[in-house]
């Protein structure tokens, strides 16, 4: 005869989980969650560091080549002297010596070296500026003043 089959038990209880191998599992997400986050944040701070940095250096840019179209346009308007915008003579000048001080004002450690060519009316204009853990920038430029037309 064949042997009767076991009768499956209602109330039976289930077999206990191992509770050991899963502790602290969420304490190791949420380390690496801030992990994740504070990695993200860091890159976005020096995102900001290095937009700043090249705004300001954009700005100074602007400003050294305002700065030399506003000479150009000055040394336009008072081609009689042309000599005086100088570097020998612009400090004892006031129209030029104005301007160096709008420049001081404006660039960090701004400074200007003007040649001037009187018999053929070139001006070559060069800025430089300074700024803290940088290397030195310079804007440069020229122009042709016609000083016998006036």
């Amino acid at each position: 005869m064949a042997a009767p089959h076991p009768v499956p038990r209602r109330h039976q209880r289930p077999t206990p989980v191992r509770r050991a191998a899963s502790s602290g599992f969420a304490l190791i997400e949420a380390l690496i969650a801030i992990l994740i986050f504070s990695l993200a944040t860091l890159g976005l701070l020096g995102l900001q560091v290095s937009m700043t940095r090249a705004q300001s250096s954009a700005k100074y840019r602007a400003d050294a080549a305002y700065l030399a179209n506003d000479l150009i346009g000055t040394v336009w308007s008072d081609a009689r002297n042309l000599g005086s915008y100088d570097d020998a003579s612009c400090a004892g000048y006031p129209t030029c010596k104005a301007w160096q001080d709008r420049l001081a004002a404006a660039l960090p450690g701004g400074a200007a070296s003007a040649a001037v060519n009187t018999t053929t009316g070139a001006l070559t204009l060069t800025i430089t500026w300074q700024v803290p853990n940088e290397p030195q920038h310079s804007f440069r430029t020229g122009t042709s003043i016609n000083a016998n037309g006036l």
